[in-house]
Formats: C-alpha cells, structure tokens, sequence
C-alpha cells in the first residue's frame, strides 16, 4: 500500500486516537509474530484504515493490551489483539508491499528494494498459500497494469483500473462477503480507494518519474511542459481534483450505507476529513511528508 489513506489527528477524540494507535500496532505486532522483525518496516496507515472498517462492519468489539515494543520500549502502548481481522489487514500489508518492492525495483532497479524482496520472500510464499485466488487475481491485474506501462496508456481512468480492481478484491474480507449487498458496499469502497490511492499517486510523483524516465499516465495524458513543472500540475489539477474528490464521494455514500456503529468516528475522520486533507496538501504543496509526520 502507499500511506494515502489518514485520519487527520487534531479531529479525533483522544479515544479514538488511541483505538486507531492500537489498530496500528496490532497490524505491526501481528507481522512481526508470524512473519519475522523485518516484515514490520512494511507496515502503513492504508491497512490500519482496513482493520477498523473490517472490524467496524463486523461489529467487533477490540480486545486492548498495553504492551511495550522495540520502537517504543520504555513506554507501554495499546495494541489490538487476538482478532482475525488485524491478521488479515497484516497479511494484505505484506502482500501489497512486496508488490510494491518488485514494481520499484523493476522501475528503478533499487537496490534497496531488491533487497526487501529477497528479505520478504519466505514470507510472500506463505501468503500465496494461504490466499491463492487473492494473490491469482493481484498477479494478474498487475500484469495488466505492466502491459498499460508499457503501451504508454494516455488515459488516467483506464490506468487506474487495475489498481481499483486489485483494492476492490482485498478489501472483500471473506467472511463478511456471505450477505451480497454487503460485499457490493466493500466492493465500491476498494475500488474507489484504489483509484484514489492510483491517481494521487501518480500525482504526487510527477518530478520523480520524469527525473526517473518511468511511466507515468499524466505525461502521456496531457501535453507536459517539462520546463515549467509548476505551472503544467497547476493546469491539470482541477481535473485531478474532479476524479480524486468523486472517488471519495462514493467512499463516503457506500459507508453511510453499511450503517457503521463499532469506530464509525475514525473512519468518518478518515474519510472526511483526512483522505480530503491528503488530497488538497498534495494537489498544492506536491508532498505528503509533513502529513504523515503528525500522526
């Protein structure tokens, strides 16, 4: 995953506050048991947004312990534990981020994400294991994705298909999916994230692939200046803007429709008030560091 997906701090109530740290650390404690200590610098906000809204519409009550841990050993923190749903949100963690690590090292031929992959690989065999069709069906829409790359796809939609599609099929939790409106609510709900996540994405990395010489769908879809980069992402952020803010919209009206009860106000923040947040920092300022940093 990419870390779009936030809850803006300064609106959440100290409880809540505390219940998402949970989530996180739960996530984080979860890899590290099952997978190895490395498996834990994977970890990002996208799959804690997972856990609380898996939880929420399995109306699961968290089980909390305050617990120390190699980032923070003098100070004990609540974490989530003993929950199916923490579990899955990790295992998707790790299987997203060692996606991730072969697409840049495809890209950019990083060594430090070369490395990740050889370090994760133990763990990504297990997972292909345990989640067969998951991982059929990621392969192949990255393989879809690749081939849109290659063919320098003009069309930010039809490039953000693959990625909506493979956030739509992870964020179906399998034992939720036994009531069908249910599943077609999570369905709307990943695809749109994944295409919010794709187009923000690519947004955010404009500079990056042009210094890179990588894809990237916006060079293609729009004549780019390379000369006066400001001015070209200023040109075409209305139309960003458009795709990125409808993407939420349809977040928001599938949740208000799952009727949550169980954290609805984390994922009300995030939805409202940090994805949104997230949007506007990066469409004007071009980064999401500092955002990042106040959590």
């Amino acid at each position: 995953m990419f870390g779009y997906v936030l809850p803006e701090k300064p609106e959440l109530k100290i409880r809540e506050y505390e219940t998402f740290r949970a989530y996180y650390c739960g996530i984080c404690k979860s890899m590290g048991k099952r997978y190895g200590q490395i498996s834990r610098m994977t970890l990002n906000y996208d799959s804690v947004f997972l856990a609380i809204l898996l939880s929420s519409i399995a109306g699961e009550i968290p089980q909390m312990k305050r617990e120390r841990c190699i980032a923070h050993p003098m100070k004990k923190k609540y974490v989530v534990r003993k929950s199916d749903i923490v579990d899955y949100a990790s295992d998707i963690n790790l299987i997203l981020a060692y996606y991730k690590l072969k697409d840049n090292w495809k890209d950019e031929h990083n060594l430090l994400s070369g490395g990740g992959i050889l370090l994760l690989k133990s763990a990504h065999e297990k997972l292909k294991k345990k989640y067969p069709e998951k991982c059929a069906i990621i392969e192949d829409k990255l393989k879809e994705l690749n081939e849109l790359e290659t063919s320098k796809c003009n069309s930010m939609d039809k490039a953000a298909e693959p990625f909506a599609r493979i956030m739509e099929e992870v964020i179906c939790f399998e034992p939720l999916c036994d009531d069908e409106e249910r599943e077609k609510l999570l369905r709307v709900i990943g695809y749109n994230l994944g295409k919010y996540i794709y187009i923000l994405d690519a947004y955010d990395d404009i500079e990056d692939d042009i210094k890179n010489n990588s894809y990237n769908v916006f060079i293609y879809q729009f004549d780019i200046n390379k000369n006066n980069l400001m001015d070209y992402k200023l040109s075409i952020r209305d139309r960003i803007d458009f795709n990125l803010t409808y993407a939420l919209g349809e977040i928001s009206r599938a949740c208000k429709q799952l009727e949550l009860k169980v954290n609805s106000g984390i994922i009300e923040n995030i939805v409202y008030f940090g994805m949104l947040r997230k949007m506007e920092h990066i469409l004007k300022a071009g980064s999401c560091k500092k955002v990042e940093e106040s959590l």
